[in-house]
C-alpha cells in the first residue's frame, strides 16, 4: 500500500484489538486478514485469554507486526477488547474477533472516508458478509442504511415481535477515538454476550451511523461461536440495552405496516433521493414512514461522497 493517502495525506493511525481465547484453527485467518492489507499506519494488539489450543504459537509468529499482544486471565471477551483499548493511541478504533476476518481493502477505505468526511464520527457497512469455516464469502447480506431514530425503535434489533431490517455488523464498523470516549471508553463487562449492540446504543446518542456501499469484514459462521449457541441470551442482554437506551420500540400495528412497506417496496434497498424526481423526493422526506440515512458511495469521476438515502 503506498506510503500516502490518494489526497496526498498522511494515512490515520488505526488501532485494531483482536480478543482471543482458543481459537487456534481460525486466529491466524484474523491476523492475517489485518496485516496483510499492509496498512502504513497500523496498531495491532491482541489480548489473549491464557489459551491452551495453540493460539499462542500462532500469535507469537506475528509477534515483530504486532504493537503488543499479552496471553493471560482475563475476565472475559469484553474485558479483553478494553484492555487492548487502553494500549491503544490511534485516531480510529475496531475490535476484530479471532475467529472473524475483513476484507483486502477495508482499513484503507475506511481510513479514506474518516479522513474526507470529519463529520462521520462512526462507520458500518451497508454489504455485510458471512464468511464460512475455510474463510469464503458466502453470502452478502444487504441493508439500506441505518438511522438513530429508527435504532431505537427497534430496527436493528432483529428475532422479535417487532419490525426489523438488520444487524449493525460488529466486524465492519469503525468509530473515531472521540467517539469511543464521548460514549464512555469502555465496553460494559457485565454482559457476557451484547457488548456490541450495547455500544451502539452509546454511540447513537452523540452520533448519527454513516454506511458505506463496500464489504468491510464479515462474520465467520462455523457453529461454535457463543452467538451461535446463546442467541436467546444475546437477544435478551440487547433488549435490556435498547430499554436502557431509553428505546421504544415498535407496536404491533406499526410493526404491521413498516413490514409489509419493507418486503414489498423496499427489499433490502434504500430509496435514493438523487434518483427521484424533486416533488417526489420532497414528499418522501415529509412521510413520517420513512427514515434518513446517510451513505458513502465511490463514483468514478467524484471519488467518495456522501448521498441521501431514506429507509422503512
Amino acid at each position: 500500500m503506498p506510503n500516502m493517502m490518494p489526497s496526498g495525506a498522511p494515512w490515520p493511525k488505526m488501532s485494531i484489538v483482536t480478543p482471543s481465547f482458543n481459537q487456534g484453527q481460525l486466529i491466524e485467518g484474523a491476523i492475517r486478514s489485518v496485516l496483510e492489507q499492509e496498512y502504513p499506519n497500523l496498531e495491532y494488539i491482541i489480548i489473549d485469554g491464557n489459551s491452551t489450543d495453540g493460539s499462542v504459537d500462532t500469535i507469537r509468529k506475528y509477534e515483530q507486526q504486532l504493537a503488543y499482544w499479552v496471553s493471560e486471565p482475563d475476565g472475559g471477551q469484553y474485558d479483553a477488547i478494553n484492555k487492548g483499548f487502553s494500549k491503544t493511541t490511534g485516531e480510529i478504533m475496531a475490535w476484530l474477533n479471532s475467529d472473524d476476518k475483513y476484507t483486502p481493502w477495508a482499513l484503507s477505505v475506511v481510513a479514506e472516508i474518516f479522513s474526507i468526511f470529519p463529520q462521520v464520527g462512526w462507520l458500518t457497512t451497508a454489504y455485510g458478509l458471512n464468511w464460512d469455516r475455510l474463510g469464503r464469502a458466502v453470502q452478502c447480506v444487504p441493508n439500506g442504511g441505518f438511522n438513530r431514530h429508527a435504532f431505537f425503535r427497534g430496527s436493528n434489533l432483529p428475532g422479535q415481535d417487532w419490525h426489523a431490517t438488520g444487524w449493525i455488523q460488529q466486524e465492519s464498523t469503525f468509530w473515531r477515538r472521540s467517539t469511543w470516549e464521548g460514549a464512555g471508553g469502555h465496553i460494559d463487562t457485565s454482559l457476557k454476550l451484547a457488548g456490541d449492540f450495547d455500544l451502539w446504543t452509546k454511540f447513537f446518542r452523540h452520533n448519527d451511523l454513516y454506511a458505506v456501499s463496500s464489504p468491510l469484514g464479515g462474520f465467520r459462521v462455523h457453529g461454535d461461536q457463543k452467538t451461535a449457541h446463546h442467541m436467546q441470551a444475546y437477544m435478551e442482554e440487547a433488549k435490556a440495552s435498547l430499554h436502557r437506551g431509553g428505546g421504544h420500540p415498535y407496536g404491533k400495528f406499526e410493526s404491521a405496516i413498516r413490514r409489509f412497506l419493507h418486503l414489498s417496496v423496499m427489499g433490502d434497498r434504500k430509496i435514493s433521493l438523487n434518483s427521484l424526481p424533486p416533488l417526489v423526493a420532497t414528499a418522501i422526506k415529509r412521510m413520517p414512514i420513512f427514515y434518513p440515512v446517510k451513505f458513502c458511495t465511490w463514483t468514478i469521476d467524484k471519488g467518495w461522497q456522501i448521498l441521501e438515502g431514506y429507509i422503512v
